[in-house]
């Protein structure tokens, strides 16, 4: 008993390691972490299979790592007709119901499948575990237990852990517990993924696929702390387009959505001119673009252009837009809200001028002057709300 009692305690470590995660990535190296405790491995990876690319790829490399081996590669990935186990042979076995079972791979090239044994695998070709095999010689490891992990009902990738050379080989009551430990670790993935998705959900407009207000206030707090802190260029770019209401009244609500939609990709594309901006719709008409980093004078470049191709669209009358950027003589740049109201009275300008071209604070005194006065009445600057952060 006190062995199954280890496991058990080691199943529910691992569940509730992946749980505590607050990422995908810290889910993965639970994962991986906790399997390779549980199986008393000295190594262990997760791999997802991308189908569309034909790909098998490591999201993590936990433990003792051999020379190469990233702990979150960016590039490792192995074409799946090389591990051709993970397409076929295990799909096979699980098809007609049940689970797939773990296997055992060593470095001198046995196999054991649970159940079956090693006939299991050799019956669909004698090029299986072969890379597995060469990779266990190639990193000095003497052993592997390979467990698919598989998600509603399709596989979704594995789990390996391995020993080094000397070590115990993984037997088959080994293979057995690893069947398990992917059974938890799906769900955890499973957890994880839908986790992403309420997040996705809460910091992304539905319509236009781009950020929304949530994402930009808590990035352009960051940004702002970050020029405090470093002096890094944070540029706002806000944007108001023009003739909405008229395109909503004459063709209706969902002609309009459509040139909402085409102008959040029209703001994407140019956002990504610049290095890690983000691009957002912060609500109504409105849209903004935060670089962090990029010179102003490249800002402004990319808002000219996001400006003409405004102009293009087949509805709507163009663009009012807007800039902000500490890298110009704006003042002192305190709090996000100092440098959104700075771009919201460019955006104010640019609008009341009909400019074909982004108005830019520090560059027109007259932004100034309207983003420090305060409103004369409820509906005078209607950019320059108090709400905003």
């Amino acid at each position: 008993m006190g062995g199954d009692d280890a496991r058990l305690r080691a199943v529910v470590a691992l569940a509730q390691a992946m749980a505590a995660a607050h990422t995908p990535r810290g889910s993965w190296r639970a994962a991986a972490l906790g399997a390779c405790e549980a199986l008393g491995g000295s190594f262990a990876a997760l791999s997802v299979w991308e189908r569309g690319r034909g790909e098998l790829r490591v999201l993590v490399n936990a433990g003792e790592r051999a020379e190469g081996e990233e702990e979150f590669p960016e590039a490792e990935a192995y074409p799946v007709h090389q591990f051709p186990e993970i397409t076929e042979f295990l799909h096979e076995r699980w098809a007609g119901g049940g689970e797939p079972d773990a296997w055992v791979e060593t470095a001198d090239g046995s196999a054991e499948a649970v159940p079956g044994g090693g006939a299991a695998l050799r019956e669909y070709g004698s090029g299986y575990g072969r890379e597995r095999v060469a990779a266990l010689r190639r990193r000095g490891r003497g052993c592997c237990v390979v467990a698919p992990i598989v998600l509603h009902g399709r596989a979704w990738g594995e789990l390996y852990v391995a020993r080094p050379v000397g070590s115990p080989v993984f037997g088959r009551a080994d293979a057995d517990f690893a069947t398990v430990l992917a059974a938890v670790v799906a769900a955890g993935i499973s957890q994880t993924e839908r986790l992403e998705e309420v997040r996705k959900l809460a910091f992304s407009d539905p319509l236009t696929g781009l950020a929304n207000r949530r994402a930009v206030d808590v990035r352009l707090d960051e940004a702002v702390e970050r020029h405090r802190a470093d002096g890094a260029v944070v540029s706002l770019v806000v944007c108001d387009l023009n003739g909405l209401k008229q395109v909503n009244d004459t063709h209706g609500h969902a002609v309009g959505d459509r040139l909402l939609e085409r102008f959040g990709s029209v703001l994407s594309r140019c956002g990504a001119m610049l290095p890690g901006a983000l691009a957002a719709r912060l609500g109504g008409d409105e849209f903004c673009l935060l670089a962090v980093g990029p010179e102003v004078d490249d800002v402004v470049r990319v808002a000219t252009e996001l400006c003409e191709r405004a102009g293009e669209l087949e509805l709507g009358d163009g663009v009012a837009c807007g800039i902000a950027s500490t890298g110009d003589p704006i003042g002192p740049v305190v709090s996000a809200r100092r440098l959104f109201r700075l771009a919201d009275a460019a955006q104010y300008r640019a609008k009341a001028a009909r400019s074909v071209k982004p108005v830019v604070a520090g560059r027109d005194d007259e932004v100034i002057r309207l983003a420090d006065a305060p409103p004369r009445s409820p509906h005078d600057r209607r950019h320059l709300r108090g709400s905003r952060p």
